[in-house]
Parts: C-alpha cells; structure tokens; sequence
C-alpha cells in the first residue's frame, strides 16, 4: 500500500512538471466604438467600428522548455469585428468591417529561442519598421487618433509590407541590459511586393525607450507607372526613427518616418505623448505631419480611463487639415471619401476589455 502510495505520489509530481514545462493559452483584445467622422463636402459617417483604443484580435500561442535554456513557441493570431460578429479577414468595406470567419493574417509563426542567442521565428510577422510606428504612437497607430491616418507608402508604391510581411524569417536579439534589436527577410515567392528585408535596433531600459528601423521592399518586376507626374518605380526603402522617455507626470514621444520609391517620397514627424491622471486615467494628445506632393497636418486628443487592469473607457478626437490634393482621413477604414483639400474631423468613444 506504501509502495502504491509513493509511486502514485511520483506520478503526480512528474505531471505536474511535465505540464509546467509547456502550457497553451488563449487570448484576446475586444475593442469597439461608436464613431462619427466628417469629410467636409463629402459628408458624415457615423458607424460602431472596432479598433478605437486597440486592435481587436483573438488570439493562441504555446510554449515548450525543451531543457537546456532552449524552448519552443507558436502564435496565431487573427482580427476580430465586433460590430458584425465576425472575423475580419478582407479590407474594411462601406461599413468598416467584413465578417467573413477568422484567419490568423495578424500573426503567425513557430519559433525556438535561447536565452543566451536569442528567438528565431518562422512565419508571418511584423515587419521591424511597422514596430516603431506603434510603439511611439500614443494611439497606437488606430482609431481616429492614430497616426495610420497619415501614414504611408511613397505616391505610387505596390508594397504590401508596411505592417507586416508574408513568408519572413526572423531573428530577435536576446535580453541584453536594455538593447534590442530585429532582423527579418521574407522571401516574395512571386509577389514582388512582398518580398523585404529590414533591420530594428534600440535601447529601452528605465524611462528612456529609443529605436531606429530600416527597410527594403523589393519589386523588380512592377513596371514604372507615373504618380504625382513622376516616373516611379523599382523598390521602396523606408527608415524611421523614434523615441520616448518617462518623466512621471507625462511621457513624450517622438517619431520620424521616411519612405522613397522612384522620385517620390514620403515624409512623417509625429510629437506627442501620454500624462497620467488621477486614478488609472491617461491623457493622450499627438501632432502629426504628412508631406510628399500633398500636405496634411493631424491634431489629435484622447482620454482613456482604466476600470480595472483588462477594461477601460476611452473618447478620442481628431482633426486633420489637407492642403492641395492631399485626401487624408481622421479614419482610413470606413469612411466617407474625402475630397482635396477638405478638413476631416474625427470622434468616437467606446470600451476596450482584454483577457
């Protein structure tokens, strides 16, 4: 009976550290507001959107400890449309969203990391110059806040590898006293415009968060085609830059964007930050500036108050002057088409709960 006992004992305890060894969770982000943008002649839409605060996403991602320092992951990750019930797998359509079941285009990949040499991923990813646009964003690069509204390719360019890239191999820096840094290829596989390579390092340790990106777009077989009355055409380089710094009572930040393709260039500068208020509120306020062969300017405020540590209220405002041709949006899905040289205004408020 004692020995039955023990060797049941055993048992359990050799489960239960197998089990800590490798674990599988679910995850998510549910994000949706109601929201009313105004393109001057072109008239207002006001629409429940998602992705006011936060991209919505529904998400599984696995790890292993294979001993030795050595572990193995997975993580799958896919859009999510609560405003139609769905999951949005294409573009955004008349009303914003398209529920057309879930895919796992946000993210997905397998990786094997050490602590010592690092994480090398296989899959699909983001690309190391779309981390900068979202990480010193304080909007985070959605919503009619986000800078995304200005954001861009160069006039004319086929790239498809502003956010994230198809078929990449990546490689991320292991923890090294605050520096950190990516590099990722992705092969094009017959698609021109996917097929990249780009490079992210920085510095981000105590109050100061630093990073400079760097990438190339390669599309060899796209004929030249005229924009901005250009000729344009071969690959599309992008550089950015950008930085933050905690100062207790606000948090500034800074980003710089570049991309070029053929003669035409695009240029962004957005300044901005957050400010803690009272009890788990955040003021964010930001001043972005588009240029190439249009201009635009976008002033943009918002509050967040946190109910908890996985829900929060948030109401955000936006305004964007366009000059010339220029046709920006205070939101670039599901909008009424701007004319040139309209005035677009933004508002939404909703509710953000992650688990």
């Amino acid at each position: 009976m004692k020995r039955s006992l023990l060797a049941l004992a055993a048992l359990t305890a050799f489960t239960g550290v197998a089990s800590a060894q490798s674990s599988v969770t679910m995850f998510g982000v549910l994000d949706v507001a109601a929201r009313s943008v105004k393109n001057g002649g072109a008239g207002t839409l006001n629409t429940l959107s998602t992705d006011g605060s936060r991209s919505s996403r529904l998400g599984v991602r696995g790890v292993e400890d294979l001993g030795g320092g050595l572990r193995a992951a997975f993580h799958l990750e896919g859009a999510v449309a609560l405003d139609v019930g769905g999951g949005q797998k294409t573009a955004a359509t008349a009303n914003g969203s398209t529920a057309n079941g879930i895919d796992w285009a946000r993210e997905a990949h397998v990786a094997l990391a050490g602590k010592t040499w690092g994480e090398l991923r296989l899959g699909r990813d983001y690309t190391p110059t779309f981390r900068n646009h979202v990480t010193y964003d304080p909007f985070a690069f959605v919503g009619v806040g986000g800078q995304a509204n200005l954001m861009g390719a160069a006039a004319g360019s086929p790239f498809t590898t502003l956010v994230r890239a198809n078929n990449t191999i990546t490689y991320l820096l292991p923890a090294m006293g605050g520096v950190l840094g990516q590099a990722t290829v992705a092969a094009g596989e017959g698609v021109d415009a996917n097929k990249y390579m780009g490079v992210r390092l920085g510095y981000a340790a105590g109050p100061l968060n630093v990073a400079a990106a760097y990438g190339v777009t390669s599309t060899p077989n796209v004929l030249p085609t005229i924009a901005n009355g250009q000729n344009s055409g071969g690959d599309t380089k992008g550089f950015n830059i950008g930085g933050a710094y905690d100062l207790g009572f606000m948090r500034p930040m800074f980003q710089y964007h570049q991309y070029k393709y053929g003669r035409n260039t695009q240029t962004n500068i957005v300044i901005g930050g957050t400010a803690p208020v009272g009890k788990g509120g955040i003021f964010k306020f930001t001043y972005g500036k588009a240029s190439d062969f249009r201009s635009a300017t976008q002033l943009a405020a918002g509050f967040e108050q946190n109910l908890s540590r996985r829900t929060a209220l948030y109401a955000n405002y936006s305004r964007i002057n366009n000059k010339g041709a220029a046709t920006f949006r205070a939101s670039s899905g599901g909008v009424a088409t701007a004319l040139p040289g309209i005035t677009s205004t933004g508002y939404e408020a909703g509710v953000r709960h992650v688990f």
